[in-house]
């Protein structure tokens, strides 16, 4: 096994890990102008790119995840840079592993691809697998140490995500979905539940599940999600990362009211409810992450 992958499952089954926070709101906020591909700046400004994962080096995250969220050939496709995949990716994981270097461990970002599977969209699932696995190839090449496959609504797409993964070469996989309030309970936008979409992965080869985003949750409903995502994971660790509040926009910026002493004081509820690894998604930033930190147990 790689010696990085190696002590990132030791130091897990030491201790709870803390994960950094949004890439995108933090790009938006340096400049990125909202609807224009983030993936972009890995190869037009790299310096931007690393002085986000730098921040979060500093406020003391375990993990930096690369600028890729975006990164399939579909996504990129749309900012006409569909056959970009392999230098965007690579140049992604290359920027935080520079940063993260002995300190960190870098994840390699994957998203949705963007689109819907057949039946309901055009997009074949052999279609979709060789995109994961193109990205997931060249992120493993760029340094990254475990591939992070979230965001998901469909399970039938994180378990092509994560197979692309295992087949790309990763030896540790995370998958995350995203969940939202509902009569019956937490739902996938699909519809499906917390039991099922983290069966679905669990059996697709991931080491680790669990939920990110989700901008109409609470950090209230987060705790209980997380309870139930502990529930359903067959012993894998848990990962959960919240959004900062649902986003609202005012004179034209899109802001999050879910403050840094707000995330702070829910860590050690989500790490009672059963998380292993906790950090923060979308309106997130550095300053939660360093209030986060002082919640966690002592190594």
């Amino acid at each position: 096994m790689n010696p990085r992958v190696a002590s990132f499952l030791a130091a897990l089954a030491r201790r709870p890990l803390l994960g950094d926070g949004a890439t995108g709101t933090q790009l938006q906020r340096i400049g990125l102008a909202p609807g224009v591909s983030g993936e972009l700046w890995n190869t037009t400004q790299p310096d931007r790119v690393q002085l986000v994962h730098s921040a979060y080096l500093a406020a003391g995250a375990d993990l930096l995840t690369t600028n890729t969220f975006g990164g399939t050939s579909y996504v990129l496709a749309g900012h006409g840079a569909g056959a970009r995949v392999h230098e965007l990716n690579l140049a992604g994981a290359r920027l935080a592993r520079e940063i993260a270097g002995d300190r960190a461990w870098v994840l390699g970002d994957i998203g949705p691809f963007g689109g819907m599977l057949e039946p309901l969209g055009e997009a074949t699932a052999d279609e979709v697998a060789v995109a994961f696995r193109q990205q997931a190839a060249a992120l493993l090449e760029g340094g990254a140490d475990i591939i992070l496959v979230e965001t998901m609504s469909d399970p039938a797409e994180a378990v092509l995500a994560v197979q692309a993964a295992r087949g790309a070469g990763a030896e540790c996989v995370i998958a995350t979905f995203t969940y939202q309030q509902s009569a019956a309970g937490y739902r996938t936008m699909m519809g499906n539940t917390v039991a099922d979409t983290l069966a679905a992965v669990i059996a697709a080869g991931a080491d680790i599940v669990g939920a990110n985003c989700g901008t109409e949750l609470s950090l209230d409903d987060y705790v209980k999600l997380t309870a139930e995502l502990a529930a359903h994971a067959a012993g894998r660790p848990v990962i959960v990362q919240p959004n900062a509040g649902s986003p609202r926009l005012v004179h034209g910026k899109i802001l999050y009211d879910e403050s840094a002493a707000q995330f702070a004081a829910a860590v050690p509820r989500f790490l009672a409810a059963g998380a292993r690894i906790v950090g923060g998604c979308c309106g997130s930033t550095p300053e939660h992450i360093v209030a986060m930190g002082k919640k966690f147990p002592k190594a």
